[in-house]
């Protein structure tokens, strides 16, 4: 099960967010995907923070309370990024996300430029795969 490597599960066409862009708007974009968070990236698509639909709520919440969309992904955003190299084997991103929160990882490469994503669904899929495989080659 170690030759499993991110990069063969992961998303590769994720949702993502400029620091710039609205919070409203990147709510959108969170809802048209589908998705629980992303990646902020700059004009190279390099990773520079992460949103998740957690930190949009309160900031969504105020804006309907005081009527007013003001904020922006770089007020809220997450700036430490939790992030993983394509080169990672699932079972060690599995025993990460036994310890850390996150539920979505940006994939980088050695530079810090996004690839993809990873989440939770898809590295189950991934352990599920390798399982289902050794139960054919056992029976």
């Amino acid at each position: 099960m170690e030759s499993l490597k991110v990069n063969d599960h992961m998303n590769l066409r994720p949702v993502t967010f400029t620091s710039n862009m609205s919070v409203a708007e990147a709510v959108e974009h969170l809802l048209q995907a589908k998705q629980s968070g992303g990646p902020v990236i700059d004009h190279k698509r390099k990773v520079i923070g992460f949103l998740s639909e957690q930190d949009c709520i309160v900031c969504m919440i105020e804006s309907s309370y005081y009527r007013e969309q003001v904020a922006q992904v770089k007020d809220i955003m997450q700036t430490q990024v939790m992030s993983i190299k394509p080169y990672t084997s699932i079972i060690e991103l599995a025993q990460r996300m036994m310890v850390e929160k996150p539920k979505v990882y940006p994939v980088v490469d050695d530079d810090g430029y996004l690839l993809g994503t990873i989440n939770r669904s898809a590295l189950l899929h991934a352990i599920d795969l390798q399982l289902h495989d050794g139960y054919k080659k056992v029976g």
